[in-house]
């Protein structure tokens, strides 16, 4: 009796084991977590389609992942507007994209480059950073 009791501790053990290795992923898509959040440096511009011309090649932008999963925010240097509650999607391995996108008009983030192009109400905002 206390050999099938050690036979099963051994089995339910080994079981465990297998179980919690498994469990762990390698392949882990930064698109699924908060990897994009950070402070990206890098040339940034604004143009209201006014007065206000701001540009700068040694800007920043601070990205953050809000509470939906699928939608950032981009917090601006120099004074420029931020965008807010911008959706995104992914494209291909590793990078997210701006819901929406045109030619004219996008917002692309990967591994280590930031690029916005964006359009709205007469407005630009532009970005071309790095981490």
């Amino acid at each position: 009796m206390k050999k099938a009791i050690k036979i099963l501790g051994v089995l339910m053990l080994l079981v465990f084991t297998a179980l919690s290795f498994s469990s762990c992923s390698r392949d882990d898509d930064p698109t699924n977590n908060d990897f994009f959040a950070g402070t990206y440096k890098g040339s940034v511009s604004y143009n209201d389609g006014g007065s206000t011309n701001i540009s700068t090649d040694n800007g920043s932008v601070f990205v953050t992942k809000i509470a939906s999963g699928t939608k950032y925010n981009f917090a601006f240097s120099n004074s420029i507007p931020d965008l807010n509650g911008i959706e995104f999607e992914q494209k291909g391995d590793h990078t997210l994209v701006m819901v929406g996108s045109t030619a004219t008009s996008y917002i692309r983030i990967d591994n280590n480059e930031l690029k916005i192009l964006y359009l709205k109400d007469g407005k630009t905002w532009t970005a071309n950073c790095t981490r």
